[in-house]
Order: C-alpha cells, then structure tokens, then sequence
C-alpha cells in the first residue's frame, strides 16, 4: 500500500494555511493550529501530515470493518 500522495499547502497572508489535495480545497488551518502545522509539516513527512489534518488518512482497519457484524447488511428476507 502506498502513502497517501497529492496533497500541497500554501501560507496564506493572513497568517492561515490553505491544503488542497489534488488541486481542490481540502482544509483551511488559521492561527495557532496553523502554526502547529507549520512546524509538523517541516519536519516530517509531509505528505503524511496533510493527510492526518484533513481527516484523509486511512487507519489500515478498513478491509476488517467491513466484516464486523454491525457493518454487513441485513438480508430483508430474513425476519
């Protein structure tokens, strides 16, 4: 599986971040969360880090939610 990728960020004027993932808005960080994000993106993995603060980074547990029993539909011909 390969880590997320397409994601970009850019210092806004008034002291906020803009990230976009492939080219659309994905979130808009302002003041101290956006410093704290600066200084994160700096010095790790950038790609990964925007990932984490847009909420798109996936876990790895997906493929085993599915199966778990209140995530399987229902079959309506059963009572």
């Amino acid at each position: 599986m390969t880590g997320p990728h397409g994601f970009a960020y850019e210092r806004l004027g008034d002291h906020a971040v803009a990230i976009t993932h492939r080219g659309r808005a994905a979130a808009t960080l302002r003041g101290g969360r956006a410093g704290k994000f600066l200084v994160e993106v700096e010095s790790g993995d950038a790609q990964l880090v925007m990932a984490r603060w847009t909420g798109a980074y996936k876990l790895g547990n997906e493929r085993a939610a599915k199966d778990h029993p209140r995530n399987r539909r229902r079959n309506p011909s059963r009572g």
